[in-house]
């Protein structure tokens, strides 16, 4: 048995048909549907696939973001992360390490209120790039993938 959890139960489900785009989503008792903009050939039904990993990151930033501020007491109201996603030629990237063809850009705004001095809000700042899903999406990703068994064959 190689290293993937063949008797675990998945973290996500996503189940769709070959006539279009449009998926539902398992994530425990949670619904969700993912679909591409009618501009894509989809029906627009839900959010798309970058949509969803725009989302990841900035919940995981927020929610990071607030449990470190509750942890230390500091006078955070409110937390609000933007995203945004674009494909960028890397020659036209100063500070990455590929110098050739394109690669994905994610641009993060988080917007903190509350009566917070400049130093808190430095901090904070450092502390959003150290949520696990921003580590996880800069870091080296191994992804495994493989054919189901299907028992009638």
């Amino acid at each position: 048995m190689n290293a993937l959890q063949n008797d675990k139960t998945a973290d996500v489900v996503v189940r769709g048909d070959a006539g279009s785009f449009k998926q539902e989503i398992v994530i425990g008792k949670h619904r969700l549907i993912a679909d591409e903009p009618v501009s894509a050939g989809g029906g627009d039904a839900g959010p798309d696939p970058y949509d969803y990993l725009l989302a990841a990151l900035g919940t995981c930033t927020s929610m990071t973001v607030g449990l470190y501020a509750r942890r230390k007491q500091i006078p955070l109201e409110n937390i609000t992360v933007s995203l945004w996603h674009s494909r960028i030629y890397a020659k036209d990237c100063e500070d990455c390490e590929t110098n050739e063809g394109l690669l994905d850009r994610i641009e993060a705004e988080v917007e903190l209120t509350g009566a917070l001095s400049a130093e808190q809000k430095d901090k904070l700042m450092e502390i959003a790039a150290k949520c696990p899903v921003h580590r996880t999406l800069t870091s080296e990703i191994n992804i495994q993938l493989r054919a189901a068994r299907n028992e009638s064959s």
